[in-house]
């Protein structure tokens, strides 16, 4: 009896780096489309794009409920932030005669996951081929921000390092404490729900270039993916861009939160560059407390205590965020995103969006459309808001 031949050199799928200058960014947000009557998700995307017509800003996404708006690649976040604003101003005309609502999250508060259409696209329709009950559930939102790099050999060395941090980012954004009308537990169900797919979840962490292309042609080979894009990491080089893309977030639900991220994330990857460039070695977890702290952060969200280093040392999230706010304060000088860094306070002070998203179920008596009602004030307003303000202003007549 023949035996298969044993594989001696791996199937390397060459993934090129372009090019990209160092610690510009572009940020992506994903918007539900929500009916301004019954306030559950509406399937009108189609609609929406169609009327939007062809703008770099608005692009279409895997549901029929969502549109992503995407900055340029800028040099700044605040760059950044006008380019969303703008393209959230530019579907308003569109939105509005359909009494339709642009307000995001991690998850809407109460829809069913079961009666979401996906958008009519080859790759959508083999992922929920492959994924089956699962794939039809991924109603969930996300912000991702990328981070140019301008050396591939850094590139590795500091995807390791943003995992000592990413859970960190993952508590400030959680937004997803509901799912289809229960109250999970969790601060961020998103991160549970995504991490059924395929290749989603934590990513490896390789030494070497040469092993990520390894896996990536090997998963190639057996069928897994088609192409790199289809690797969907909470955090992953993206080659085509030339930076690295941090994913592991919840969709925020205004704009000086979605700033406070970009900005920490674009600090982040500047300090580990700068600390390769001096030299220094860049702290790294195990896979396990990788893995633990991803946990941690979707059950606990703010009140979690997380692993901050190799020795399993562990501190309360919020500590750890204030610490960074200070030692990443020039970093944001120099960037010129000292303001919008400064504005993750406004998620310290007032809550994450989470606990602001309960505090106001359990103030209108367990209604999830409350919650809803504070996503959208919170989108048009920009910041985060006090639940009881934005429900003493939606009971007067």
């Amino acid at each position: 009896m023949s035996t298969p031949a044993t594989q001696t050199t791996p199937r390397r799928q060459p993934l090129a780096f372009a090019p990209s200058p160092r610690s510009t960014l572009g940020v992506e947000w994903e918007l539900a489309l929500i009916d301004r009557d019954s306030l559950d998700l509406r399937q009108c995307a189609a609609e929406v794009l169609a009327g939007v017509g062809d703008d770099p800003h608005v692009h279409g996404e895997m549901m029929l409920n969502t549109v992503e708006l995407v900055s340029g690649a800028r040099t700044t976040v605040g760059q950044c932030m006008e380019d969303l604003a703008m393209a959230f101003d530019r579907v308003l005309p569109v939105t509005d005669p359909l009494r339709v609502d642009l307000g995001s999250a991690g998850t809407h508060p109460f829809a069913d996951p079961l009666v979401q259409k996906v958008t009519d696209a080859e790759r959508y329709a083999r992922l929920v081929d492959r994924t089956r009950l699962w794939g039809h559930q991924m109603l969930i939102f996300g912000t991702h921000v990328h981070v140019g790099v301008e050396d591939r050999a850094k590139v590795l060395p500091i995807l390791r390092a943003l995992l000592t941090r990413t859970a960190h980012l993952q508590c400030l954004s959680a937004s997803s404490p509901f799912w289809a009308g229960e109250d999970t537990g969790y601060a961020d169900n998103r991160a549970m729900m995504f991490q059924q797919l395929p290749t989603a979840g934590a990513p490896e962490q390789f030494e070497a270039w040469e092993e990520l292309e390894a896996y990536t042609g090997d998963l190639i080979h057996t069928g897994v993916i088609e192409e790199f894009s289809e690797i969907r990491w909470d955090v992953r080089p993206s080659p085509r861009l030339g930076t690295i893309e941090v994913r592991a977030c919840d969709a925020a639900t205004n704009l000086t939160e979605l700033a406070g991220i970009a900005a920490l994330t674009q600090c982040l990857v500047e300090d580990f560059s700068r600390r390769l460039d001096e030299g220094r070695p860049l702290e790294t977890l195990p896979d396990w407390y990788v893995a633990e702290n991803k946990w941690r952060s979707a059950r606990y969200g703010m009140e979690a205590s997380l692993i901050i280093n190799a020795a399993g040392e562990e501190e309360p999230v919020a500590a750890t965020v204030e610490r960074m706010l200070v030692d990443l304060a020039p970093v944001a000088e120099d960037l010129g995103c000292a303001t919008e860094l400064n504005g993750v306070r406004s998620t310290l002070e007032a809550g994450a969006s989470y606990q602001r998203q309960i505090a106001a179920t359990g103030a209108a008596g367990g209604m999830k459309e409350a919650a809803v009602r504070l996503l959208l004030a919170e989108a048009r307003a920009g910041r985060p808001l006090r639940p009881t303000e934005v429900l003493a202003s939606a009971s007067r007549p």
